[in-house]
């Protein structure tokens, strides 16, 4: 999800973009946030292995901070953590208590904590979550994908010695055969 995440914020993962608020790279994050103790990484502004794992780290950090509810399920904990990325985790405490107001289920982003962000702070951190979401959702099915098509290849592969079947076999399916 993080590479979606990426995606999402830099929109074609440019570690070059830099927003009017001053968040820099590939995972839009402030300088000031990932120099701050808690995440504890400099230079994110030209590096962007560094502006990644400072991305992580946030994350990361928000969900061990802020989303501290051991019963949730591991995907609504990390939709939660991008909801508290884009909004802050103050925002976050907000749109959970007003889905329970609402009498949604608070413990649930979709069709629950969304319509309380939506009527809170408007669409931006519903469609920020939702495209994340959705990106992670095809890259896995794109994985699956190539996975599966790989497979029927790599059982007819010649064993031992078939080096230039091998290669072939390569080449013609992207899939990467071992002979």
């Amino acid at each position: 999800m993080l590479a979606a995440q990426g995606f999402q914020e830099s929109q074609d993962c440019d570690q070059s973009r830099r927003s009017r608020r001053g968040a820099v790279g590939i995972m839009q994050l402030l300088p000031a946030t990932a120099a701050d103790k808690a995440v504890g990484v400099t230079g994110i502004e030209s590096d962007a292995a560094k502006n990644i794992m400072a991305g992580a780290i946030y994350l990361r950090y928000l969900i061990r901070t802020y989303i501290k509810d051991t019963d949730l399920p591991d995907t609504e904990r990390v939709l939660f953590a991008f909801a508290a990325y884009n909004a802050g985790p103050g925002n976050l405490r907000k749109f959970r208590a007003k889905a329970k107001q609402m009498g949604l289920d608070p413990d649930r982003w979709f069709d629950n904590v969304e319509h309380a962000a939506a009527a809170t702070v408007g669409r931006e951190t519903v469609d920020y979550v939702a495209n994340i979401y959705k990106y992670y959702i095809a890259y896995r099915m794109l994985r699956d994908r190539q996975a599966t098509r790989c497979e029927a290849p790599m059982a007819a592969a010649p064993q031992g010695g078939g080096g230039v079947a091998v290669a072939a076999a390569t080449a013609a399916t992207g899939c990467e055969l071992k002979p």
